[in-house]
């Protein structure tokens, strides 16, 4: 007699639990699915608005473009409306857009207004100096957030965590990367002479650059990694494998792997913010690269180019954010699926 009731109370108690379980995933997905919907229209806009550029410059570029090409020729009305006409900056918005993104399409990114050749080849060029100085970068980086977080990782395996990655940590973080650059030049390339000071010719040219963009990065990483240490070393699980006989050497890589999923994403914004800090790192050392030359293309008001520049620079931002993502799920393993 009592028998249907315990079945019938177990099966009224589980059916809710299953409805939560199923709000829950699709209030995930719908979450998930807004956040892309809003990078993606993010990403749109910035698109839209770089295919204008040039159409938004108003009436400032045909000057810029005269005096580049044009030395010997007054500015006069007929003169601008020439180059106007020249530039094809006398069509319509949607006209300019849509040149612009159809040569992006065939691998045309437009020639430049100063010298008239097409400017992706050297865009390309400064893409890879700029990546490989981000390289050796996030390898100074990785090595001065390891040596941050070691003291709280082997706090946490001995089962004492301790939050806080000291006073030199807060130093390197509070560091702006064009400050930090002009004291390496002074010490590292004019007192002591022991680096270049400028140019980009042996992996010597980027010992300077890469300490200035990778130190302030790697303290903030190691802040991040530290905090997260401590507070995954002191969940109960942590204690149970220590009591349970662990090695050390298990519990610590339990303890990283806990750690990490948690401030990746914000670990992913400080190597989008290694795009920006490459940008005055590159112009104090002269470095050939995307920065410096999207930033000069700015001045002299080469819209191709400034186009292109800001273009590639958004891709590797949306590329390091992706590696980042996929790091983090790899991590998770497991949890992730679950819904954990």
């Amino acid at each position: 007699m009592t028998a249907g009731p315990a079945v019938a109370d177990g099966g009224t108690g589980a059916a809710p639990d299953v409805r939560a379980r199923v709000v829950a995933s699709a209030s995930r997905a719908l979450d998930s699915g807004a956040v892309g919907l809003s990078r993606v229209l993010a990403i749109g806009a910035l698109i839209v608005f770089l295919g204008l550029l040039p159409w938004l410059s108003g009436n400032g570029a045909e000057y810029t473009i005269l005096r580049a090409r044009y030395a010997d020729l007054e500015a006069t009305p007929e003169n601008l409306a020439m180059v106007r006409t020249e530039l094809g900056l006398d069509r319509g918005p949607l006209l300019i857009f849509a040149d612009w993104l159809g040569g992006l399409l065939r691998g045309d990114a437009g020639d430049s207004w100063i010298t008239g050749t097409p400017v992706l080849p050297g865009v390309v060029a400064a893409l890879g100096v700029s990546l490989t100085l981000m390289l050796f970068a996030l390898a100074v980086a990785v090595v001065i957030a390891s040596l941050i977080s070691l003291p709280a990782l082997l706090a946490g395996v001995r089962g004492v965590p301790q939050r806080g990655a000291g006073a030199v940590a807060a130093m390197l973080t509070a560091l702006p990367e064009f400050v930090l650059a002009a004291l390496l030049l002074l010490v590292g390339a004019v007192w002591l002479g022991w680096f270049p000071p400028y140019g980009w010719t042996g992996p010597v040219y980027a010992v300077l650059p890469a300490l200035a963009l990778g130190m302030p990065a790697g303290g903030l990483i190691g802040r991040l990694v530290s905090d997260a240490i401590a507070d995954a070393s002191a969940e109960r699980w942590a204690t149970t494998w220590t009591l349970a006989g662990l090695s050390r050497a298990r519990v610590a890589g339990g303890i990283v792997r806990r750690a990490l999923p948690s401030v990746l994403g914000q670990i992913g914004l400080v190597l989008v913010g290694l795009t920006g800090g490459a940008v005055a790192v590159e112009e104090v050392f002269a470095i050939p690269g995307l920065g410096r030359a999207t930033l000069g293309a700015a001045a002299s008001q080469d819209l191709p180019a400034l186009q292109a520049g800001v273009l590639a620079l958004v891709l590797v931002a949306v590329a390091a954010g992706v590696l980042v993502e996929v790091v983090r799920r790899l991590l998770l393993g497991g949890s992730l699926r679950a819904g954990a």
